[in-house]
């Protein structure tokens, strides 16, 4: 709420417009009131010895610009240059930009666009007399080096990760897809932060409709501020009301770049390591690079288990409990015996003893995740086991719960996108209460009902149940089965 109610006072804040004033030091002064005097403000007025009012203003923020490309390539050039000539006001707009010796320099007179330039890195040169500012690109903003991936780790496979400087991400992407067909247009979103939005796709292989879709959604969004790739993903999904995720997002650059040559989007957000992909499908996050990586026959293994892990934790304490409570006729004689004999001393119905290993088992979870890194693991660990051993001795639970949901939450593990974990942590839930009160056969709706909702879903226009629903014979090459490499492999047509 605190954030909210600070975006709110800022977004009221009237916004300067208007061109450039012709003396340097107004302007300095309006950009100072205009960011309240900031500490980080760096202004450097250098003077000509011929002429006392040539002047130019050199402006940047401190930490956000290189300081050694502005005084090798901007400083001690026009120092030089001033100190060599006597020209006039048009000479000197006319030679400035040449003797500016950085990579890229471009002219404005906007007010908007010269702020811009300051507050997102870039040296600003200002000519006394003159209403244009010559934009120096200097950017250099601290990032994190390249490291492996946290979340998506594979044994073969490239070891590289995204970070959270936007050009380095897009330069990894790059460095994979060197053909002149990719493209990268990019936007800004935010009000306050104008954060900087990258759309990568490639041409010839993306479909046109679905790019031009994906800019319209982003050009719409309307926020103070993005901190991370989920603000812009629940404001451009199809349905926000539905646990699925509809977007995939990932930390690979391999990932990235085998989405793109299959037709879909990036989108690249400023300050986040995770990639957006659009359109995306269901089997999708069930597919992990490392699939492409080996074996065809043990990549297909490895995704049938990942299947069976998925229905597994969604539904093993739902079945468990349905079987225990409204359906023993189902269970074979000796091993209901033994489940009897081990819950004749549990003093709770089968529904408390799942929820309460459920909720341990989740809080176990979320404090591995919030501790340090050192001792999360060995805490999660050493918790689980002795609060499941000791639960067991007390009598609190029976062996056979401890089991269930120790095989639902180790299940959830094999799954190599977080979002699809979230999912089945959600579901499982819902199918224990409506396992408790109807049995199978309120697992039966339950399902029916997910099934239908799923087949009503879409991501940017694309059912998010193919190719299942509707039924496409030919993509069913790369879902259950992956299928050897040439006959999945699209070839660009060039426009």
């Amino acid at each position: 709420m605190r954030i909210g109610r600070s975006f709110k006072r800022a977004k009221e804040k009237p916004t300067t417009d208007g061109t450039l004033l012709c003396e340097v030091s107004e302007n300095v002064k309006r950009l100072m009131k205009e960011l309240g005097h900031s500490s980080d403000l760096s202004v450097r007025m250098i003077e000509s010895p011929h002429d006392k009012s040539v002047q130019a203003a050199v402006i940047h923020l401190d930490g956000l610009a290189d300081g050694n490309i502005i005084n090798e390539s901007i400083v001690d050039p026009l120092i030089q240059w001033f100190k060599e000539n006597n020209q006039t006001l048009t000479e000197m707009e006319e030679r400035a930009s040449h003797i500016l010796t950085v990579s890229q320099v471009t002219v404005k007179e906007s007010w908007q666009e010269f702020l811009s330039a300051v507050l997102t890195g870039d040296t600003v040169v200002l000519l006394n007399g003159s209403t244009k500012a010559f934009i120096a690109s200097t950017k250099s903003q601290p990032s994190r080096a390249i490291t492996e991936p946290t979340s998506q780790t594979v044994i073969r496979g490239p070891k590289d990760s995204f970070t959270e400087n936007l050009r380095t991400n897009t330069s990894l992407i790059r460095a994979r897809v060197q053909n002149p067909d990719v493209r990268l247009e990019s936007l800004k979103v935010g009000s306050v932060t104008q954060t900087d939005i990258g759309i990568m796709y490639i041409q010839g292989i993306a479909d046109e409709s679905i790019v031009e879709e994906v800019k319209e959604r982003v050009k719409g969004i309307d926020i103070d501020g993005v901190l991370e790739s989920n603000y812009i993903e629940e404001l451009i999904r199809d349905d926000s009301a539905t646990i699925f995720p509809l977007l995939l997002n990932t930390e690979r650059p391999d990932a990235v770049v085998g989405n793109l040559l299959e037709g879909r989007v990036a989108i690249i957000i400023q300050g986040t390591p995770f990639v957006l992909i659009v359109p995306a499908i269901f089997s999708q996050f069930f597919q992990s690079p490392e699939d492409y990586y080996q074996n065809q026959y043990i990549s297909s293994f490895l995704r049938m288990l990942r299947f069976g892990a998925f229905f597994l934790s969604m539904y093993a304490s739902a079945i468990y409990l349905a079987l225990i409570t409204h359906h023993q006729g189902l269970i074979p004689t000796t091993l209901l015996v033994s489940l009897m004999g081990q819950r004749e001393n549990v003093p709770f119905p089968a529904i408390v003893e799942i929820l309460v290993m459920e909720m341990a088992f989740e809080i176990l979870r979320e404090a591995g995740i919030r501790m340090p890194r050192a001792i999360g693991p060995a805490v999660s660990i050493v918790g689980a086991l002795i609060l499941g051993q000791a639960a067991v001795e007390a009598g609190f639970v029976g062996a056979a719960v401890v089991i269930i949901v120790a095989i639902s939450a180790i299940s959830s593990f094999t799954l190599p996108n977080t979002s699809l974990v979230n999912v089945t942590r959600g579901i499982r839930f819902m199918l224990i209460f409506i396992s408790a009160f109807i049995g199978l056969y309120g697992i039966l709706l339950f399902t029916l009902c997910i099934w239908l909702h799923m087949s009503s879903l879409r991501s940017f226009g694309v059912p998010y149940f193919a190719p299942f629903a509707p039924f496409r014979l030919k993509e069913q090459r790369d879902v259950f089965f992956r299928f050897p490499l040439p006959s999945l492999l699209k070839k660009s047509s060039r426009k």
